[in-house]
């Protein structure tokens, strides 16, 4: 199962405030413990919301929205992959993780989709084979 891991953004990530040293460290020694143990899959930092924009749609009509956005509890300031057994195992792992902000700060645990939880929107599987055949595609591309 895979999960995607979200460090919730805090006033000092969406001011630009980078973290410590210190902070740096603990956080390299705990990305080497979930690549030793073959959980993590992908993992970055997002810059503030204010170098961001949000495409909102509505029918056929898009509208783009620059940042800052104004509820910074709703905001991400990065994100993990991780590959585990279970929901609990990823909790585990993220009750393991370094604070990863200065301040108090909330990490959201949410599943990702694989292709078979879409086999009743798709019963011929010709939009999953498609989809497998772009996943290859990816994978060539990474190497």
């Amino acid at each position: 199962m895979r999960f995607m891991i979200l460090v919730k953004a805090t006033k000092d990530s969406e001011t630009g405030v980078m973290p410590s040293e210190q902070l740096m460290a603990e956080m390299g020694r705990y990305n080497e413990e979930l690549v030793k143990a073959g959980v993590l899959l992908a993992g970055e930092g997002l810059h503030p919301s204010s170098k961001g924009a949000r495409v909102r749609f509505s029918g056929t009509q898009r509208t783009v929205i620059d940042g800052p956005f104004a509820e910074t509890k709703e905001l991400i300031a990065g994100f993990w992959i991780f590959q585990v057994k279970s929901k609990e195992e990823a909790i585990e792992w993220v009750k393991r993780c370094p604070n990863p902000m200065l301040e108090d700060s909330e990490i959201e645990i949410r599943q990702v989709f694989e292709t078979e939880d879409f086999a009743e929107s798709d019963p011929s599987g010709e939009l999953r084979k498609k989809e497998e055949e772009l996943r290859k595609v990816l994978d060539s591309q990474r190497r």
